[in-house]
């Protein structure tokens, strides 16, 4: 598919940003021809309000670290300067206004697409983007009745497939290692490595 005068946008919480963000950014933009991809940490993410986030200036700093040696991928504040929760919609409308000739793809994960239904305004979504799903080689979300009894069709009609090998790695993942004093070195760039261990960050995992 011919995705020329595309971006991507990639988002989360990046606590920290780890190998796996970084291999779905990179294998989307190749894969449908994105300009650049966008990686844009969340201030304060709706779904996690319960839980402990590390301060959004490290979180971007890290984001930073990990993409500086890659020019088509470029960190956005666009969040973290927005006051109140961090809604992807509110994000997209933003973006629209931004780059208003370029098409908008979503990359998401399949756990984050079985739950787009609880997301602000979701109905919204897929006329302001399409949706790059990341999946394990062999995986095919639209066989699964979950994926399909939870999306509308406008949603559905708007989901594009990227398979990516294996790589299974989470931020929270990372986070209890650094806390158990076990090694991340292979799990994240080495320079998000240094910068964990200057900041002292993680040393106390909070689920």
């Amino acid at each position: 598919m011919d995705k020329a005068k595309a971006i991507g946008v990639l988002g989360g919480t990046f606590d920290p940003v780890h190998f796996g963000h970084l291999v779905a950014a990179e294998n989307a933009r190749t894969v449908f021809n994105l300009e650049k991809v966008l990686l844009v940490p969340a201030a304060r993410p709706p779904h996690k309000e319960d839980h402990y986030i590390t301060h959004k200036k490290h979180r971007m700093m890290m984001a930073r670290l990990a993409t500086e040696d890659n020019d088509y991928l470029e960190v956005s504040s666009l969040e973290i300067r927005r006051l109140g929760p961090s809604y992807t919609i509110d994000t997209l409308f933003e973006l629209t206004a931004l780059y208003p000739n370029r098409e908008i793809n979503y990359i998401m994960g399949v756990d984050a697409l079985l739950l787009i239904h609880t997301w602000k305004d979701y109905d919204k979504l897929a006329d302001l983007c399409s949706f790059i799903v990341v999946t394990r080689p062999g995986y095919s979300f639209r066989e699964q009745n979950e994926v399909k009894n939870r999306l509308t069709p406008k949603i559905f009609g708007k989901l594009l497939q990227l398979e990516i090998p294996a790589v299974d790695i989470s931020s929270q993942i990372i986070r209890k290692r650094v806390a158990e004093r076990c090694s991340i070195k292979y799990l994240l760039p080495e320079k998000v490595e240094n910068y964990i261990y200057f900041h002292d960050l993680y040393k106390q995992e909070v689920i």
